[in-house]
């Protein structure tokens, strides 16, 4: 009985729902019939392909049901487009599916996570950068965005919707020059249209006798930027003292510049990847650096994926990491690390002979012995990108650098053995940030802030005397920048404001007897500029002018500066160029005494008085002509500068007016030439400097007499081969001697001093240096590669002395001191990139 009810259940199902099938069967019509009746109930027209709708039934629709119901009822059960064109027509259209893969421009590498959007529907690429999703008209705006990218905007029709094909994007860069010259000295060393030189470390292949990236000692390649003692923290531009370099990282004014007291540069060669020199007819947005400017700047895009390198040296470790955050930012840490901790290697004990060669962490008085000698210097920094929307970009920057240099001073006073520990610290931390709003395809605004504080600290202990001796130099500054910039047509202006605020302090501690000097100076500083540069159609003539306008408060002082660069082409193969500026600058690094800092770095930054340590103020202008054809790069220029305001203190006086304080100029006139070739592989140069560079204080002796830099000769030839996994290069260095003064012929001592002759009526003997280096390139696998590399610097151990001093000794007896550059040097580096 139950299975009976049972099989009398199912049959009644399956009637009931075969039942209600033919219902739906037959209340089924054709859409065509609905839309008719739509239309006159309505009063509207619908447009279609005539092909479209056959063949599509639809339940009819409840009559009382608005227009905007049934539209929405028939898309439901026909998946068609119904799109309102007016109030009277509508369109209808099949569902569009579309489909593809994103790449990137540079590196042909699948994008993963793009955004392709349209008003009604949405799609992210995996991780082959695929993509596919529905579109309802081919008239649909889409919007494809990536971080780190050129955002696209295009109607859905422009787009290869009949297939999956591959959308490239472009990197999103900062408004940079164009490069006029590849290749000006090797590859990655470029001249740009806005008159300065590039390097792009990214594709930089190598120089003599270096196998690291260093900032700094790459630009010295470049004719007229040189250093007379050899090092990155006193590099000489056009005959200029250090101090008159604007030297900027990421838009941050930094104060120190070398590892090893000078000896190699502080700012991390993977963090940063290309550098500016400007000799001339600056941009006005800059100030300072009446010489020249080098500003640094690390990588301006977004990358999405994450990869480092590490790397060993005979000096340090190296890390860099970039590390993806999120789909809008991304975070790059590097570090270094001295190795002296973990190994002593023989290019750290060369480096460390050269710093202390001649100072008191060196040789002491002859009863007094130095032990425990350690050097450690160490750097960090930061980069943080985060693109807000496609208008707003924000990056901070962090640096962190530190050398520090301590020893022991032993003496057995009254039987006992007594030690004392002196020691040397110099450091720099600074954090800026910077962003970008770009208001529309014209016209953007840049907002730039940063604080840096630099530290030179020493602890000089005289075991004999027992007395201790603390000096310090600090140097604490904030800036404030506004940049806005109109693109229009061929021209582009500027128009922006800086706020700057500097504090210098000075201390000189002595515990026995008790003597405490303290200098505190501030000095703030406005500055409004403007500017503007056009560029014809045919990219045959550029001119750019401007003018910036600064008032120093504390001397309430306006300083008028304009500047000026033009460049025209005259056939394919010849370009001239005129540049000419006004600048100044409110900072100097001077010496007082030989021996202040342990002697190892003895200068200190100085805030001007206006008065014995004056505004400095120069004036430059300069002539070019380039000719370029067949591998063939030939480029002179000619110029003329004079700077007015410095001091004696600040020229680095060894010899004659090493104790003068009295200010003064220099005039200096000079002539670049370089001649680069490429043939194959194969990438030579031969460059020559030519400088005549005078002094003239009138309140000293000889009045008018030969600059300390003035580096009369200077010669460097040199040669690169690169293919895709080697690296090498070689050449030579010749530079006239620096010049020096000597003690007067039969008259060197007059009251128990030396008696020099006139000033700089010597030089020291030529400089000559033959260096070379190679790097070899390989592939671990498939995420991993490797390169590993040799230097050789100084090739044949010339002995080049860069400096010297004299001394009257017990027996009233002259003594002449020479310090002397890097003897033989060799290093090795290994990198792995993940």
């Amino acid at each position: 009985m139950g299975r009976t009810k049972l099989y009398i259940f199912l049959f009644l199902c399956f009637s009931l729902s075969f039942k209600l099938m033919g219902q739906n069967t037959e209340q089924k019509v054709t859409i065509s019939e609905v839309l008719k009746d739509i239309t006159e109930v309505h009063a509207i027209t619908f447009n279609y392909e005539s092909s479209l709708l056959k063949n599509i039934t639809v339940i009819p629709l409840t009559q009382n049901l608005s227009l905007s119901a049934k539209i929405n009822n028939l898309e439901k059960q026909t998946n068609l487009i119904f799109e309102r064109v007016s109030d009277l027509v509508y369109t209808i259209s099949k569902t569009i599916q579309f489909c593809g893969y994103i790449k990137g421009s540079e590196l042909q590498e699948p994008l993963i996570g793009a955004t392709i959007s349209s008003k009604f529907n949405y799609a992210v690429t995996d991780e082959n950068g695929y993509f596919e999703m529905e579109l309802k008209s081919q008239n649909e705006l889409l919007t494809i965005r990536h971080i780190g990218f050129k955002t696209i905007e295009r109607l859905a029709k422009y787009f290869r919707l009949e297939d999956c094909g591959t959308l490239t994007m472009l990197v999103h860069q900062e408004v940079i020059s164009p490069v006029l010259i590849e290749t000006y000295l090797v590859k990655g060393i470029d001249k740009r249209q806005d008159w300065s030189t590039s390097i792009d470390y990214k594709r930089f292949s190598l120089l003599p006798g270096l196998i690291e990236s260093d900032v700094l000692q790459t630009v010295q390649a470049l004719p007229s930027i040189l250093s007379v003692d050899e090092t990155v923290s006193n590099i000489n531009i056009r005959g200029g003292s250090h101090d008159q370099n604007l030297m900027l990282w990421d838009d941050i004014k930094m104060y120190q510049t070398g590892h090893f007291f000078g000896l190699i540069s502080s700012f991390n060669p993977n963090m940063t990847q290309t550098a500016s020199v400007i000799n001339n007819g600056s941009d006005v947005s800059l100030t300072d650096g009446v010489s020249g400017t080098i500003h640094m700047q690390t990588d301006k895009q977004i990358d999405s994926k994450f990869n480092g390198v590490f790397g060993v040296n005979f000096l340090n470790a190296e890390l860099f990491s970039n590390i993806p955050v999120g789909n809008k930012s991304s975070l790059q840490i590097a570090s270094r690390k001295s190795l002296n901790d973990f190994l002593r290697t023989p290019t750290y004990d060369v480096y460390f002979d050269r710093i202390t060669q001649d100072t008191e962490a060196e040789t002491n008085a002859s009863n007094v012995t130095n032990s425990n000698q350690e050097f450690d210097f160490y750097d960090a920094s930061l980069r943080w990108l985060y693109q807000a929307t496609d208008k707003d970009f924000i990056r901070l920057n962090f640096i962190l650098i530190n050398n520090d240099l301590g020893f022991d001073e032993t003496a057995d006073i009254n039987e006992t053995s007594i030690a004392r520990r002196s020691s040397i610290s110099q450091n720099s931390l600074a954090i800026g940030l910077n962003y970008k709003r770009q208001w529309n395809k014209k016209l953007s605004t840049t907002i730039n802030v940063y604080d840096n504080e630099y530290k030179l600290e020493a602890q000089n202990a005289d075991v004999l005397s027992n007395q201790l001796q603390l000096q310090e130099n600090i140097v604490s500054e904030t800036s404030v920048h506004l940049n806005n910039l109109l693109v229009q047509n061929q021209w582009r202006f500027n128009l922006g404001y800086q706020f700057t605020e500097t504090e210098v302090i000075n201390l000189n501690d002595i515990d026995l007897p008790r003597f405490v000097r303290r200098d505190e100076e501030i000095l703030r500083e406005h500055g409004a500029f403007g500017q503007a540069w056009y560029k014809n159609t045919n990219n045959d003539f550029s001119i750019r002018g401007g003018i910036r306008a600064n008032y120093l408060t504390r001397f309430e002082e306006f300083i008028i500066e304009p500047r000026l660069s033009v460049r025209k082409s005259i056939g394919e193969h010849i370009e001239i160029e005129a540049q000419g500026e006004f600048k100044h600058q409110s900072t100097s690094q001077i010496v007082n005494f030989q021996n202040d800092f342990l002697g190892i770095e003895k200068r200190r930054w100085q805030l001007t008085d206006n008065d014995s340590i004056p505004i400095i103020h120069s004036k430059q202008a300069s002539l070019g002509i380039t000719y370029k054809n067949g591998g063939w790069l030939l480029d002179a220029k000619g110029y003329y500068k004079t700077v007015d305001g410095i001091t004696t203190q600040s020229q680095s006086f060894t010899t004659k007016y090493e104790f003068a304080k009295e200010k003064g100029s220099y005039d200096a006139f000079g002539f670049e030439f370089l001649c680069r070739k490429k043939f194959g592989s194969f990438n030579s140069w031969l460059s020559y400097s030519y400088i005549n560079n005078t002094y003239r204080f009138e309140a000293i002796e000889d009045i008018e007499f030969p600059s300390n830099f003035d580096i009369t000769h200077s010669v460097t030839l040199g040669t690169t081969y690169s293919n895709k996994s080697w690296n090498i290069s070689a050449g030579l260095n010749y530079r006239t001697g620096k010049p020096t003064s000597i003690p007067l012929t039969s008259n060197e001592i007059v009251d128990d001093d030396v008696n020099f002759d006139e000033a700089n009526n010597e030089r020291l003997k030529d400089y000559l240096r033959i260096d070379a280096s190679a790097i070899y390139k390989f592939k671990i696998s498939n995420s991993l590669r490797s390169e590993i590399g040799a230097s050789i610097w100084n090739i044949s151990n010339r002995g080049n002395a860069i400096n010297n001093y004299y001394r009257v000794n017990q027996n009233d007896v002259v003594d002449r001191f020479s310090r002397f550059s890097l003897s033989l040097t060799t290093n090795a580096v290994v990198r792995i990139y993940f």
